[in-house]
């Protein structure tokens, strides 16, 4: 991104090595694919099943989930505009790390907003940051609520929860966009399709 550092006193170090020659080394396309949606919309049912799919086709892929991510990396953020804006900030380099080693990351963060999903984007290579938008309608997420979050922000116990007290921007470019009423298989196939995978 176009920040930089707090520290002033550093340089750059740039290795022989490209992205494409890794990717060529492992036999296929890198990509950072960016699940986006509400909670509860299906984001890492879908990138755990697209992750499955792409090791039994011998592609080095990897997942980095929204939660499994507070649980370590971003541990020391909350919930606030800011605090999900540095969220996806360290995510998007991270991706940006991956994608650069040759592996298909695949991402399942709500990032509710648009700025900061183009600020990832901006990262890397043209073409190598592939938008899924999981569009899965409000009432159907609430439906599900399969953690009960829903219900808890509704009854005020959760504040800056997206799409209830706090904003969620769908895309409105994505690459892809998956309606979760189709099988997850066919889901899978689609955004397969598209990597060339």
């Amino acid at each position: 991104m176009a920040d930089e550092p707090f520290a002033t006193n550093l340089v750059r170090a740039e290795g022989k090595v490209g992205g494409a020659q890794r990717a060529s080394n492992l036999g296929h396309g890198s990509f950072t694919v960016w699940f986006t949606g509400l909670s509860g919309s299906g984001k890492s049912t879908l990138a755990f099943a697209m992750e499955e799919a792409l090791l039994a086709r011998g592609v080095a892929a990897y997942v980095l989930d929204g939660d499994n991510i507070r649980f370590g990396l971003n541990r020391d953020l909350g919930f606030s505009p800011k605090d999900r804006a540095e969220n996806i900030r360290r995510i998007g380099e991270v991706c940006h790390l991956f994608q650069d080693a040759g592996l298909v990351v695949l991402t399942a963060f709500i990032s509710p907003y648009r700025a900061d999903r183009d600020r990832v984007r901006e990262l890397h290579p043209e073409g190598r940051f592939v938008e899924v938008y999981v569009d899965t309608p409000l009432e159907v997420c609430e439906e599900r609520d399969v953690k009960g979050l829903y219900a808890r922000a509704r009854a005020g116990e959760i504040p800056e929860f997206s799409g209830i007290s706090a904003p969620y921007e769908p895309p409105l470019n994505a690459e892809i966009r998956v309606n979760t009423d189709h099988s997850l298989h066919d889901c899978v196939e689609q955004i397969a399709a598209h990597l060339g995978l």
